[in-house]
């Protein structure tokens, strides 16, 4: 099995399918409400996946999809429908894993885009979820999963205390105790998101939350997890790259509120 991230951008190569996530088209018109007029990004996510996914004939997207939850943007059924109708023209066969944004996405979606169950799929035994729902048992009897859902990143702080964050990618392993599932996967890769729009979550950050259940319980070997820049650089694992953020600072400052 060969799974490779794609050199400088949020997507992977599993054999011969071009796998990404979280493309929240439609982002912009949620940015617009708050004040933010910014141009779609939707034309270049879809110059991006050709450029890259020379040698690939399957497209695998892993949720969120659209941005609007609940309900949808007329950005969202403006340009969804024909991101995909020019896809099917470059791909012999799509797959999408749903996310938590998209309830309806078969309103957009042009005819033979498949819709996978959030509890995700399994293909040559790789398992593919979104991250926001506990995947299924069969999923989890694959040797590696990939999710999404988090938008990973790395954060760092430099002597002065600014703060910068960048995209990463997590890649660690199962532990041995995961005793909601009879089998379970060895290893799993969290992709970051493929809009560059969103920003990410810091996955180094002292006293840090995550959002899917799988994230949130003891099943991952996060603290022995590597990470991964876009450009290929090992950061090592997160352990050894934790942060404080500059709120968590001040608290520690502060010292202990009074109840």
């Amino acid at each position: 099995m060969d799974i490779q991230p794609i050199y400088g951008i949020p997507a992977l190569r599993v054999n011969d399918s071009f796998v990404i996530s979280d493309l929240h088209i439609g982002v912009e018109t949620h940015l617009m409400k708050k004040g933010f007029h910014i141009a779609s990004r939707t034309e270049d996510m879809y110059d991006c996946i050709l450029e890259n996914s020379e040698g690939c004939d399957h497209l695998i997207v892993l949720g969120d999809v659209k941005d609007a939850v609940p309900g949808s943007s007329k950005q969202e059924f403006r340009e969804i429908p024909n991101f995909f109708e020019r896809l099917k023209e470059r791909f012999d066969n799509i797959d999408l894993v749903r996310g938590n944004h998209d309830t309806n996405i078969e309103e957009f979606l042009p005819e033979g885009i498949r819709v996978r169950p959030s509890t995700g799929m399994v293909i040559d035994g790789v398992g593919y979820i979104h991250g926001h729902t506990w995947p299924s048992e069969s999923t989890m009897k694959c040797k590696t999963l990939i999710m999404a859902h988090e938008h990973p990143a790395v954060m760092f702080r430099d002597g002065v205390g600014k703060q910068t964050t960048e995209p990463c990618w997590m890649r660690g392993k199962f532990r041995s105790g995961c005793d909601r599932y009879q089998e379970f996967p060895e290893s799993f890769i969290v992709i970051p998101a493929f809009n560059r729009m969103l920003g990410g979550s810091p996955m180094n950050v002292v006293n840090g939350t995550f959002l899917g259940p799988l994230m949130n319980n003891d099943y991952l070997d996060l603290d022995n997890a590597h990470m991964y820049l876009l450009d290929g650089i090992d950061l090592g694992k997160r352990s050894d790259i934790m942060v404080n953020d500059r709120y968590e600072l001040r608290n520690l400052k502060r010292g202990p509120r009074r109840r």
